[in-house]
């Protein structure tokens, strides 16, 4: 994708994103979309591209760092409660309670008990969410091995990206496998009916946010929408699927 069709094509998609906002504020709704996905995937960048142009007072981003002795003392999900839209208000998770089966799982952040407890308790917290009339969508961005690779390698020479830069980042590639492992558990687990996991393959920036962006408006109602700007590519953003690992559609 060009920069000038890809410009042209995201104005479009924003004007889009004003309309339904537009509507979020009007009619009270709720809505909370996460982003999970390995480093350097792209998560910022997406949500970047969904805020934009929305209002600043009733669209943020939750993205938290580690816990305090206390936060660990309490319910796992309890710090999380707090920062769930009201209504009016769009809130983008950059990174969320999946930590636990991600991150915390790999770098050992937190104990098998506490893993496992919260395998068995997250179908019951996102259906109370949903229950609460939420408009709920869960997105893993899928980044290749090599992609990765070179992303970070770009993040820790760029003098604006240095912020960016972890311990953490070190173990992303020579962890790889046991990360695809905790993954596939977690989308086994955690892909539920009402609260469905969205694969996104993120190896090309553009096409990754201009489909996230579509998918979303197509599964959301608002007034004035065009639903002929917001047909996507099933092969970069699908609903999971175990048949998804046969097919080659999830970074091995």
């Amino acid at each position: 994708m060009d920069k000038k069709s890809y410009k042209q094509e995201l104005y479009a998609l924003q004007v889009e994103l004003v309309k339904f906002h537009k509507s979020v504020i009007g009619k009270g709704k709720k809505v909370c979309i996460l982003f999970e996905g390995r480093d350097a995937a792209g998560k910022d960048g997406t949500i970047k591209r969904f805020r934009e142009h929305l209002s600043p007072r009733e669209a943020r981003t939750v993205a938290l760092g580690a816990p305090s002795d206390r936060e660990k003392s309490a319910w796992y999900f309890q710090r999380f409660v707090p920062h769930l839209p009201v209504a009016g208000e769009i809130v983008f998770f950059n990174r969320s309670w999946y930590n636990r089966a991600g991150v915390e799982r790999v770098m050992h952040f937190c104990q098998e008990h506490e893993y496992l407890k919260f395998m068995d308790e997250v179908g019951n917290f996102e259906h109370l969410l949903t229950h609460a009339d939420l408009i709920f969508f869960k997105y893993y961005l899928d980044i290749s091995k090599q992609e990765q690779k070179s992303r970070l390698k770009a993040r820790k020479e760029s003098p604006l990206k240095q912020w960016k830069v972890s311990p953490i980042d070190e173990k992303a590639q020579t962890q790889w496998q046991s990360y695809s492992e905790a993954r596939d558990a977690m989308f086994v687990k955690t892909n539920f009916v009402f609260a469905p996991w969205y694969v996104v393959h993120c190896d090309n920036k553009k096409r990754t946010r201009i489909n996230v962006i579509k998918h979303f408006l197509s599964h959301v109602n608002y007034p004035g929408k065009k639903e002929e700007k917001l047909i996507y590519d099933p092969s970069i953003v699908f609903e999971f699927d175990p048949l998804c690992y046969e097919k080659g559609m999830i970074a091995p």
